[in-house]
């Protein structure tokens, strides 16, 4: 793996900031390393697609790079069903090939990357055919993990995306549930809360209704501001989270996806209960709304990488 190009050009730079343009790239060329080794290795045909998780690029400067540190790296791989993978040695054998080409692509940056756990189900991912993550550690400490989720229905990046934000969304609503009011955490995982509903919300944002917008932008832009700043005064990450939370932006993120999918027979307030042919299932009028947006954002950075001012 370490004679192949993984990405058009360097995932960290030499002020520890990373480029999430480049590393979605090499995210993609690892899940076609390693089906390419499957295919070499035990004849299974498993084709894979990856890509960033978490949507950091969403708050990237027009480049891709990180406007902070990322510390924890996340990647999202979707697995077709109805394949060799069905059986959990198969699986075994695709995890060992995961980690050793995660070694090998990551190697170059410094980074010394060691599996430390798998199969580790997520949240609110679909009963019959959980979603399930692997885990690896830096030994060096230039980031504090690389964690990536399989999920189940091969599908383009870009879908799978909107389909965990479903997942996210429920896995979120406890901390924002206005009947059960405000949640007791510490700082630094408000922080992390207040960071994915920005995501979430440029993630939405053109499926959400005008009057939404309106109450929403304002408050998105004040984290933004914030987060741009730098947030580490942890009053202020406190108050910052109870207006989200008084806000109701939860609530309106249910709103952009509700009707969509519950023409599509599916309630995404019970998302772990889909039947599985529906994991990775994106109604065609959120695609068209929501994909572009994302497939801009990375052609945008490519094109000022290629043409830097």
């Amino acid at each position: 793996m370490s004679d192949r190009v993984l990405s058009s050009g360097p995932v960290f730079s030499e002020d520890h900031l990373t480029n999430l343009y480049y590393l979605n790239e090499l995210y993609g060329s690892v899940a076609r390393a390693v089906s390419e080794k499957l295919r070499e290795a035990y004849q299974f045909d498993i084709p894979l697609t990856s890509g960033i998780w978490g949507g950091t690029y969403l708050i990237a400067d027009k480049y891709g790079k990180s406007r902070r540190r990322i510390w924890r790296l996340y990647s999202i791989v979707n697995l077709p069903q109805n394949s060799p993978l069905d059986k959990h040695e198969n699986l075994e054998k695709l995890i060992a090939c995961y980690s050793d080409e995660f070694i090998n692509a990551f190697k170059p940056y410094n980074l010394d990357l060691k599996l430390k756990m798998w199969g580790g189900r997520l949240p609110f991912s679909c009963q019959t055919k959980p979603s399930i993550t692997m885990h690896m550690e830096d030994a060096n400490d230039r980031v504090r993990w690389l964690r990536t989720f399989f999920v189940w229905n091969h599908v383009p990046w870009e879908e799978s995306i909107l389909y965990d934000v479903v997942r996210i969304i429920k896995e979120y609503k406890e901390f924002f549930d206005l009947d059960r009011g405000p949640v007791t955490k510490e700082a630094q995982a408000l922080k992390y809360l207040l960071q994915d509903i920005i995501i979430i919300y440029r993630t939405l944002e053109a499926a959400c209704s005008a009057d939404f917008k309106e109450h929403a932008d304002p408050i998105i832009q004040n984290l933004m501001t914030h987060f741009m700043g730098g947030l580490n005064d942890p009053k202020l990450i406190q108050e910052l989270y109870l207006e989200v939370f008084h806000s109701a932006l939860i609530y309106g993120y249910e709103e952009a996806l509700e009707a969509p999918f519950r023409r599509e027979g599916l309630d995404i307030r019970k998302i772990e209960n889909w039947p599985a042919e529906k994991i990775n299932r994106v109604p065609d009028e959120l695609k068209q709304k929501l994909i572009p947006p994302i497939q801009n954002i990375f052609a945008g950075f490519k094109a000022n990488l290629a043409n830097p001012s």
